[in-house]
């Protein structure tokens, strides 16, 4: 048996992922996108551009900019990105990666205090929104930070401390960040019982909720080989946003191509060594033409709101799960279990539309009509079985078609799991 996940492709009108800017709500609410920095050795001013043109047409509000300490282009990078943010009306704020380096105190205050002023640097109550990934045993630093740069707003990430021992540090928080956006080991859907967790320990301060349409990763220098359960995953999580209404969203990911999460197309100089054989050539814009509706939705807290465009988005792995062997990679992050026995051989849709549709399926010419199985508001969720069948995959809307990816019995010659969108 062998993963090879693939294929999610968008489907409306002209075939393009474009979408209006959102216009901001009044509800304080935002949403951001993960975006590292440590890729981002040699970008240019156009790079950038490019990437806050596509996020801000897909409704998203900033990047929260990722910055491990060992990177020499950092500051470069960050004056690029903060210069092209302000010039074109989004937000950034600085996420300290306090898993893969180590900070200094006077680090954390010389960057802070450097960006804290530029027109693009995210505010709130008319201080700096800072965040981390992971770093509680930095915990204590943090009052120093506060009285050196003028005080900020900490919204960390210190997941491995869960939600009780997040709850446990409220005195040297303004919120938390929950990195938690995919099923646990063995399980094949999330819930919402993280997010409530988190919200009941924060008692009232905000929650930033992490939201991702995917998760597979094989870069052995790291010791990473996993596949999260992500068959429903895109629709399930921004369900489960519309039910929580937390203070801010954070998608993970915009450009971590080496963990699959990214909803962009690759930049061939980001692509980590090893990732290149499960991301080149595999495109995940598509998942973003849910989103103007979605964070539309959420900004609104109701779903009954206009749908920027009406159409589809599909995914789906191009060979069944049980084709080849599993490459050791495991199901999910600390699991055992083999990741083929968490996905199912289905193409994966949703839909946004003003009243619900049957979509028409074909693979290898097979077609057959499926009603959605869930909605939420105008998103309607499908999924259709392999059921055996292999060939080309086309998915029909309204007389709207396009096609994927062929479904093959093949092993790919890569031995390593491919998504295609």
């Amino acid at each position: 048996m062998r993963l090879d996940i693939a294929a999610a492709f968008a489907l409306f009108a002209n075939t393009a992922v474009t979408c209006a800017a959102l216009p901001r709500q009044d509800s304080g609410r935002q949403v951001f996108a993960h975006y590292m920095v440590g890729l981002t050795n040699q970008q240019s001013r156009d790079q950038w551009q490019k990437d806050i043109t596509e996020a801000k047409s897909a409704g998203i509000d900033g990047f929260a900019l990722n910055i491990g300490s060992q990177d020499a282009w950092n500051g470069e990078q960050l004056q690029l990105a903060y210069d092209t943010a302000a010039a074109n009306g989004f937000s950034l704020f600085l996420s300290f990666d306090m898993a893969a380096s180590s900070w200094s105190p006077d680090q954390v205050i010389g960057l802070v205090n450097q960006y804290k002023d530029s027109g693009s640097q995210l505010k709130v109550n008319g201080k700096p929104f800072v965040s981390t990934f992971e770093g509680p045993d930095w915990a204590d630093n943090w009052s120093s930070v506060r009285s050196a740069t003028g005080d900020i707003f900490l919204v960390p990430d210190w997941s491995s401390l869960g939600a009780q021992g997040v709850g446990s540090k409220l005195g040297q928080i303004d919120g938390a960040f929950n990195w938690g956006a995919w099923p646990n080991p063995n399980e094949n859907a999330m819930n919402t019982g993280n997010d409530q967790a988190y919200k009941s320990s924060l008692q009232g301060k905000a929650y930033m909720m992490g939201v991702s349409p995917y998760f597979y990763t094989n870069l052995p220098q790291y010791n990473k080989n996993w596949y999260s359960s992500s068959d429903s995953l895109w629709y399930d999580r921004w369900a489960q946003v519309l039910e929580i209404q937390p203070e801010y969203i954070e998608i993970i990911t915009w450009n971590d191509y080496g963990e699959s999460s990214y909803i962009n197309n690759p930049v061939p100089a980001q692509i980590v060594s090893g990732a290149e054989t499960y991301v080149n050539g595999f495109d995940h814009s598509a998942f973003r033409f849910v989103l103007p509706y979605f964070i539309s939705a959420y900004k609104a807290g109701n779903p009954d709101v206009a749908v920027p465009t009406e159409g589809a988005v599909a995914w789906y792995r191009t060979t069944p799960a049980g084709v080849c062997a599993d490459g050791g990679t495991v199901w999910g992050q600390g699991g055992s279990a083999s990741a083929a026995s968490g996905t199912q051989d289905v193409i994966s849709v949703i839909a946004l539309s003003n009243s619900p549709k049957d979509i028409t399926v074909s693979i290898g010419g097979a077609s057959q009509s499926v009603s959605p199985s869930r909605s939420v508001g105008k998103a309607y969720f499908y999924q259709v079985p392999f059921d055996g069948k292999t060939g080309a995959v086309s998915v029909t809307i309204d007389g709207k078609s396009t096609t994927g990816p062929e479904i093959t019995n093949n092993c790919p010659a890569t031995g390593h799991v491919s998504l295609f969108c």
